[in-house]
């Protein structure tokens, strides 16, 4: 299926895709968010992990320095990664990514895991299309029809 983009008027927008898509999101997930800075990574990920887990006051640290965070959702858990601060793949395994990958793996500047990358991931580009306006480019569609269902409308 051909990559999908989806415009976001405002925030509001960037958090409804994110909500939808935790919504679906199941043990064995990779999704995979790039764009530049200010395109709204932080922000779709806030939301995808605080509607996957249930809690919409989740407090959630950007991992930029951490690297990862990880959360127990009620589906599972799940590996915030945030890889801005890497030049490549190397020392990945040591923050867990082999283990990680066997719950839900959200993974921001995903460009760093080099033939780390799933090759069965979500993938999402957040464009920048206006002061406050964006654009999600997603394709690859996990491997999992029910994403391409989700954003044609169709129940996951």
């Amino acid at each position: 299926m051909e990559p999908l983009t989806i415009n976001l008027p405002d925030q509001q927008a960037t958090e409804a895709l994110a909500r939808r898509l935790a919504g679906a999101a199941r043990p064995g997930d990779a999704i995979l968010l790039s764009g530049v800075l200010g395109a709204g990574k932080s922000v779709f990920s806030r939301a995808f992990l605080r509607a996957a887990c249930d809690d919409p006051a989740l407090e959630v640290p950007s991992p930029t320095y951490t690297l990862v965070q990880t959360y127990d959702a009620p589906g599972g858990s799940i590996a915030h990664f945030d890889l801005w601060r890497l030049d490549g793949p190397e020392g990945l395994h040591e923050l867990g990514w082999d283990d990680a990958c066997e719950g839900i793996v959200l993974v921001e500047w995903p460009d760093r895991l080099g033939a780390l990358a799933p090759a069965d991931a979500l993938r999402i580009e957040l464009l920048v299309t206006g002061e406050e306006t964006r654009a999600a480019r997603i394709g690859g569609w996990g491997g999992r029809p029910v994403w391409a269902d989700l954003m044609a409308g169709r129940p996951a």
